[in-house]
């Protein structure tokens, strides 16, 4: 099995499980079991319930998925992020 055999779809967290694995809802309607790729987990990428992935799915188990991407969306409630050039002083 090849890259190109993957089908990538996208879908919104619907559910964080315990070792990394996720419950995902696709755009289709379809919840699978997902887990995050070596390259996610490698690089800290927080993943959390509502946050919207691309998730590659092999052909042979339409069930299971690998989490390649966390697109980045404006959270509501997130505190905006802090400009470089002001840092607090003591």
């Amino acid at each position: 099995m090849s890259k190109e055999d993957l089908v990538e779809m996208e879908g919104l967290i619907a559910e964080v499980l315990p070792d990394s694995r996720f419950r995902v809802k696709l755009t289709n309607g379809v919840e699978i079991a997902a887990y995050a790729s070596g390259r996610v987990r490698k690089n800290h990428i927080r993943i959390l319930e509502g946050d919207r992935v691309t998730v590659e799915i092999s052909p042979y188990d339409l069930t299971k998925g690998r989490i390649s991407f966390r697109h980045k969306d404006e959270r509501p409630g997130a505190a905006p992020a802090r400009p470089n050039n002001q840092f607090r002083r003591r």
